[in-house]
């Protein structure tokens, strides 16, 4: 099967960064859909930024100018650049893998962002 790590999640205070990333292992495709989520309490899980192995990316509206999806196939990992963060951003970040019609999920990170 396949196995997702996610790392770099943590506290932070609003207008900082965080740098969160993910390193998939297993029977991974060559081609695959990388992406992270987020859930806050309370609230269904929600997409936040996907990139494809051909480097095409997808982001949910409130990240778009603040967080940056980026991967590299030969180690299948993806990293998620965020910038200005806001309190609103807090939540648990999971990372994701669609792979060969299977969804497969991390164990989720903490992102705890002070106002």
């Amino acid at each position: 099967q396949v196995q997702l790590v996610e790392s770099g999640g943590g506290l932070v205070q609003a207008g900082g960064s965080l740098r969160l990333s993910c390193v998939a292992s297993g029977r991974i495709s060559s081609f695959n859909v990388m992406g992270w989520y987020r859930q806050a309490p309370g609230n269904k899980r929600e997409l936040v930024a996907t990139i494809t192995t051909g480097g095409t990316t997808d982001y949910t509206e409130s990240a778009k100018g603040r967080f940056t999806i980026s991967r590299d196939n030969t180690k299948n990992t993806v990293h998620l650049q965020m910038n200005s963060l806001k309190p609103e951003d807090t939540a648990d970040y999971y990372c994701h893998i669609l792979t060969s019609g299977y969804n497969y999920w991390g164990q989720g990170t903490q992102v705890t962002v002070s106002s």
